[in-house]
């Protein structure tokens, strides 16, 4: 296929590149997901840091590799797909709006580096660690990934003394931020619309999402028909925000639905979240003694905090970690937590749900014999939605007929196909015991909560440990 340069840009096969950067000054990089990405010396300069290579050490989905062997890819690559796919975004925005929206080398380079640095605050184990092991021992901590990760930015210009316009790195980190709570200047920008590409807090389309969804699918060995490269070809920006024709709304639905199942099939997987859990209280409990959690008050010494925190917990002698090591043992040897029965919330109860404690499972205990302690049993309240709770997601995404309209709209419920959900987010609630002998006690206890919540129980799993208990 031929080449096409405007000048500045050019756009071979499915990919573009800077036509003014000479390739032979990029080094280049084969992606399993999106082939061949270049790599700017700009960006080389975050890359070759031990704060980026840090990534390396950082699975993309945590534990969930001990049930899905191929999910061992890391954030890493993610993070260098997100580069890839942000630039690609930018440059077929310049290509087909460049005059009218003024896109310059400025807002190509803030982008890309928004992409590439997106992920650089995460913790260990995926989200485990911000939102499950730092609220257990840092009370009411509003700790957030995407937070360490403009402060790393920071870090790693003064560290290695990259020169860089200082707007370029401001606007990168609002990119950043752009999803957060902790987003600045909401739709007030100049060009709002560059905001949305990377972390898109006004209707959850972005590059993000593109790359992991995709990437997760493939190294779980799950299919994927949502086809990104389609919203990207379509897109358009109008009124500073990028719209999408109206055909393809059922594309846009595909990116939404393929992710709320990789959330049911595979992040929130029962399995996974026991090991989760198993490793949530081994952190727990190594943190009085190795200070896990003061590593986030400096992101100078934040980047030595990695998944590799398990392995020093589990090789240490030390007496003080002897009980979070024998949980990562357990884990080993698959002796896990047992998942005793789930439920889901009824539909009607959902808005005005309340975290289920074990506490709450515990004090629903009737029978005689064994008596259950909170220490016992964990609960795990899983939330799986469309990205908008419990509203449809298309309502917040605008759209146009065709590339001769300069109307956007929204597509109401009415205009969509009566085969799409109605209701947009499950809550799942699923008891778990931390010891195989209490399976038949918990999950009694679990059905007289329902039972006295509900008025209703569900069907118990009957685990092997529990059919004994019973004959």
């Amino acid at each position: 296929m031929g080449v096409f340069c405007d000048g500045e840009f050019s756009f071979s096969s499915n990919y573009s590149f800077a036509c003014s950067q000479d390739l032979r000054f990029s080094k280049h990089v084969h992606d399993n997901v999106h082939g061949n990405i270049y790599l700017d010396p700009l960006f080389l300069k975050f890359i070759d840091t031990e704060q980026f290579q840090r990534l390396r050490d950082l699975k993309q989905l945590g534990m969930a590799h001990m049930v899905y062997p191929g999910a061992v890819h890391s954030r890493f690559e993610h993070s260098l797909g997100v580069y890839w796919l942000a630039g690609e975004a930018v440059h077929k925005l310049k290509a087909q709006q460049g005059l009218e929206l003024g896109i310059d080398r400025f807002d190509m380079q803030t982008v890309k580096l928004a992409g590439l640095l997106h992920d650089i605050g995460h913790g260990p184990f995926s989200h485990l660690f911000e939102r499950e092991f730092l609220p257990k021992v840092l009370k009411g901590s509003e700790w957030s990934h995407e937070q360490m990760s403009v402060e790393m930015v920071d870090d790693i210009i003064d560290e290695h003394h990259i020169d860089m316009d200082d707007e370029t790195v401001k606007q990168a980190k609002e990119m950043i931020l752009a999803s957060s709570k902790y987003a600045t200047n909401k739709g007030i920008r100049e060009k709002c619309f560059l905001y949305d590409i990377v972390a898109n807090g006004r209707n959850g389309i972005d590059v993000d999402k593109f790359d992991y969804i995709v990437r997760d699918c493939r190294a779980c060995g799950l299919g994927c028909n949502f086809q990104f490269e389609r919203l990207m070809e379509s897109m358009r920006v109008m009124g500073n925000e990028i719209c999408y024709r109206a055909k393809d709304y059922l594309t846009i639905h595909k990116l939404f639905s393929t992710r709320a199942d990789l959330y049911r099939t595979v992040y929130t997987h029962a399995k996974v979240r026991a090991i989760e859990l198993m490793v949530v209280d081994a952190l727990v409990g190594a943190n009085g003694y190795l200070q896990i959690a003061s590593y986030i008050q400096d992101p100078s010494q934040y980047w030595k905090l990695d998944d590799t925190i398990i392995k020093t917990i589990e090789t240490a002698p030390d007496q003080e970690l002897k009980e979070s090591r024998e949980l990562i043992l357990r884990i080993r040897r698959r002796d896990l937590y047992q998942f005793c029965n789930e439920y889901a919330v009824p539909k009607d109860k959902v808005e005005n749900f309340k975290e289920v404690t074990a506490q709450d499972i515990v004090c629903s205990q009737t029978n005689g014999g064994v008596t259950l302690r909170e220490e016992d049993v964990v609960v795990s309240n899983v939330r799986i939605d469309l990205t908008r709770g419990r509203h449809n997601p298309l309502e917040s995404i605008k759209f146009f007929e065709d590339y001769n309209s300069d109307e956007k709209f929204s597509i109401s419920d009415d205009r969509i196909s009566h085969l799409l959900p109605t209701f947009y987010q499950d809550m799942i609630v699923r008891v778990y015991s931390k010891k195989p002998e209490l399976v038949g006690a918990v999950s009694d206890a679990f059905e007289n909560f329902q039972l006295k919540t509900y008025g209703i129980k569900t069907q118990v799993h009957a685990t092997p440990e529990r059919k004994r208990q019973r004959i």
